[in-house]
């Protein structure tokens, strides 16, 4: 079993940053994509941002020039460092792992989510 434990939502203004962390623990041979997604009230989750073993990135149009994603493979850890907030960014967000056993496939696990509100 997997577990993603995540950390640093809270409550700003528009135009200021916030840090996500999220890091993996448990049965973990490896892991083949970390990323972070986020689900408004009443709208569909979304990908926010993305980052793979090679180190390959992948943002939503939405975000893109605003927020980082970064990782550290050695650790299972992944970061979100979201610059100039909106409050279109208010949402729950989740961070995500596909992780490989040791058999070779690969297993979806979600962290429990971190509320991010940004006040206008």
């Amino acid at each position: 079993q997997v577990q993603l434990v995540e950390s640093g939502g809270g409550l700003v203004q528009a135009g200021e940053s916030l840090r996500l962390f999220c890091a993996a623990s448990g049965s973990i041979f490896s892991i083949n994509v970390m990323g972070w997604y986020r689900q408004a009230p009443g709208k569909q989750r979304e990908l926010v941002a993305s980052i793979n073993q090679g180190g390959s990135t992948n943002y939503a149009d939405s975000v893109k020039g605003r927020f980082t994603i970064s990782g550290d493979n050695a650790k299972n850890t992944v970061y979100l460092r979201m610059n100039s907030l909106k409050s279109e960014d208010t949402a729950v967000y989740y961070c995500n792992a596909d992780v490989y056993d040791s058999t070779g496939r690969t297993n979806g696990y979600w962290g429990q989510g971190t509320q991010v509100t940004v006040s206008s």
